[in-house]
């Protein structure tokens, strides 16, 4: 499952550094997650950065983006080059 930022976001610019595959961006009104960069973290934290660094808890699972973990780990290569 990729992440969804939602309209309670106070753009307050702390997920996005902290966002290993640098899906995070400033969209025309809130912060935005890019669902093909987002894996969750899977690959590099065990719970995603974001929700955890995010003071107003506006950070969810995007309702469109069901991912298993195989296929977080899959995205993760790729964009990565990781195994």
């Amino acid at each position: 499952m990729a992440l969804l930022i939602t309209d309670d976001c106070i753009n307050c610019d702390v997920c996005e550094p902290e966002c290993p595959n640098e899906a995070i961006s400033q969209g025309p009104e809130v912060f935005e997650i890019n669902p093909d960069l987002c894996t969750e973290c899977t690959g590099h934290y065990p719970e995603p950065q974001c929700i955890k660094s995010c003071p107003v808890e506006c950070i969810i699972v995007h309702p469109q983006r069901h991912e298993s973990e195989q296929e977080l780990l899959l995205k993760y290569q790729r964009i990565t080059g990781r195994n």
